[in-house]
């Protein structure tokens, strides 16, 4: 099943500000730290704690979260479901990336070893 366009238009307009504190909750509530939180989204994307600060300072969208990002090669190594969708058939380029990261946290948050979730 592929997401509609709505939900496309959605996730691209979705602040990452507003979704990282729900990411840190999730965490957290597991166990997890914000520490390894950050070093997944470090290798999703390449941007350093520092970084990830400065954009969430900036209350950017996805779309313009992305549109920074230097998404890891290895990122299309990631598969499963994760919000009722299978990650791997996600057509939308940007909603696929939002779904990797979204399925990192949650890998993270169900105790899997850091270097399983950076596919190592």
């Amino acid at each position: 099943m592929e997401p509609t366009l709505e939900h496309h238009q959605k996730i691209a307009k979705m602040s990452f500000a507003t979704v990282y504190p729900l990411y840190v909750a999730k965490v957290e509530k597991k166990g997890r730290t914000v520490k390894e939180l950050n070093q997944v989204i470090e290798w999703l994307t390449s941007f350093d704690e520092k970084k990830i600060k400065e954009l969430i300072k900036e209350n950017v969208s996805f779309d313009t979260f992305f549109s920074k990002a230097s998404l890891n090669e290895n990122a299309t190594l990631i598969k499963g479901m994760i919000c009722g969708y299978r990650v791997e058939e996600i057509q939308n380029p940007l909603t696929k990336k939002v779904r990797y990261l979204d399925k990192l946290v949650d890998e993270l948050a169900k105790g899997k070893s850091i270097d399983k979730i950076l596919r190592k």
